[in-house]
């Protein structure tokens, strides 16, 4: 009787396991250390599906969480410069505003928060613009990466990074 009731339990929870979808924007970590400071960014990486997201569904002008779900969450253990403006080691919410030529860095010190949804600037520790670029190739999946002296950030036809230096 022991054994019918585990062989049901373990049945059930496998069945329950395998009925789960996987997440449409998962959860993505990307590291690295860029002149002695580690740099650690968390992110739900959302994937275009046949839609205009950048420019579409999160327009030009407007905050963007850089991700889905929660806000992105930058780390950073040293003082670094960030477009060479001084952003202080800790934790923040990296923001965007997406434009078709330039794009606007935001670092928020209210990192723990759900989306641009409670954004303000008067919580910003940091904002730089920068250039946009054209990607390669298409890129399906939003992809932020820690690269040897910048971040990147890719998706759809787009490719925008900032240089991180000592600070």
């Amino acid at each position: 009787m022991k054994k019918q009731f585990l062989f049901f339990v373990l049945a059930f929870i496998t069945a329950v396991a395998f009925a789960q979808e996987k997440p449409l924007s998962p959860p993505a970590t990307s590291e690295g250390t860029i002149d002695g400071a580690k740099i650690t960014i968390n992110y739900s990486a959302p994937s275009a599906r046949g839609r205009k997201m950048v420019g579409g569904i999160d327009p030009y002008g407007k905050v963007w969480r850089t991700g889905a779900n929660k806000a992105t969450v930058f780390e950073v253990s040293k003082n670094v410069k960030i477009e060479g403006k001084a952003l202080p080691a800790g934790k923040y919410a990296l923001f965007t505003i997406p434009g078709e030529k330039e794009w606007v860095i935001i670092f928020s010190k209210k990192w723990d928060q759900g989306g641009a949804f409670d954004y303000t600037d008067k919580d910003d520790a940091l904002r730089v613009t920068v250039k946009s670029e054209k990607a390669p190739a298409f890129v399906e999946t939003f992809k932020i990466a820690v690269n040897k002296d910048n971040v990147s950030l890719t998706w759809e036809n787009f490719l925008v990074a900032f240089k991180v230096t000592k600070g």
